[in-house]
């Protein structure tokens, strides 16, 4: 397994150098290689240095954080279709900076990265407050579709407010739309602290993961604290999730497709499952982000719109798929 790991991280590596290379202005591998550790300012050290270079940081940052905010999210509601997105995660922490720009002013991410957090924790606990009513055979689709009106929900509330605040709107219609393009490495610098502190917090939770999988009753008489744990996971994929929406926008189905295409490999081991899913999340990213470079002869579609071009139908397999079983 672990050479499959490292397998999934050369593949990561290969997508990132082919992120540098592609775009409107093509770079060649030498050219791109030789301006990478000699920044000279020629007009491929511009190209990859002030442009490619941080959009590739930040989407394999995020491609990671969302992975495994996804993988975390499956194995804590034990549903194989959670996504922050689709849960309403992403609309509680984008209604939260939304706040922070339009009530408070603030306008760097280290000031509404905590208004993130708290929009996606009070969400959050408002979909499972929800979703969790009625019988349990029904709890997996009813989390999905009171994660669907609480994030409809606030994203209507979220355009009310900034039709009303002209200045409001000119920076969130930017930002709303996930995307990885930024203009320097600021803001991956400041989302990282919250990166590693949710990668760390992740991989130390496999192993108890893994003994819940099993059902509470036998998970506690094998010596796992069940609500400690839980806590735990919820801190993680708000820590994940929240920042990664602070830093690069609602990007959706990336927390939904990369567990399930790690999971190919790995099964339903927690402790390779978490790593393999922010391997994988950072690869689709990537990938959405290259496509999003060329699919259109001029111009290129942001990160959030490939995500859910591909996403979307995965989606409704899934779920379709989930009915056949039941």
């Amino acid at each position: 397994m672990v050479f499959l790991l490292l397998v999934a991280v050369g593949v990561l590596g290969i997508v990132g150098v082919g992120s540098l290379l592609v775009g409107a202005q093509p770079v060649n591998v030498g050219e791109a290689l030789r301006v990478v550790f000699a920044d000279d300012r020629s007009d491929a050290a511009v190209i990859v240095h002030d442009l490619r270079m941080p959009r590739t940081v930040l989407g394999i940052c995020v491609g990671v954080a969302l992975g495994l905010a996804g993988a975390l999210m499956q194995s804590l509601t034990r549903n194989s279709i959670a996504d922050p997105g689709i849960l309403g995660v992403n609309a509680g922490a984008a209604f939260g900076v939304l706040v922070a720009v339009v009530g408070f002013g603030v306008g760097q991410f280290s000031g509404y990265v905590w208004f993130a957090f708290l929009g996606a924790a009070l969400s959050t606990a408002l979909v499972y407050l929800i979703g969790t009513v009625g019988p349990p055979t029904t709890a997996p689709v009813r989390l999905v579709l009171a994660g669907t009106a609480v994030g409809a929900a606030l994203v209507a509330c979220a355009e009310g407010i900034v039709f009303l605040d002209p200045k409001a709107f000119d920076e969130y219609r930017f930002w709303i739309v996930g995307d990885v393009a930024k203009p320097d490495l600021s803001v991956t610098g400041q989302f990282l602290p919250f990166l590693v502190a949710g990668v760390v917090l992740a991989l130390l939770l496999g192993p108890p993961l893994n003994a819940l999988a099993l059902g509470d009753d036998l998970g506690s008489a094998l010596g796992v604290r069940v609500a400690r744990t839980r806590i735990l996971t919820g801190i993680a994929v708000l820590l994940l999730s929240g920042a990664a929406t602070a830093a690069a926008g609602p990007i959706a189905f990336v927390g939904l497709a990369a567990p399930h295409l790690a999971r190919t490999v790995t099964g339903t081991d927690q402790r390779w499952l978490l790593p393999f899913s922010a391997v994988v999340g950072a690869i689709v990213v990537l990938l959405a982000d290259i496509l999003g470079r060329v699919v259109l002869p001029s111009g290129e579609l942001r990160v959030s719109v490939m995500t859910a071009i591909v996403g979307a139908p995965f989606f409704v397999f899934l779920v379709r798929r989930k009915r056949a079983v039941a």
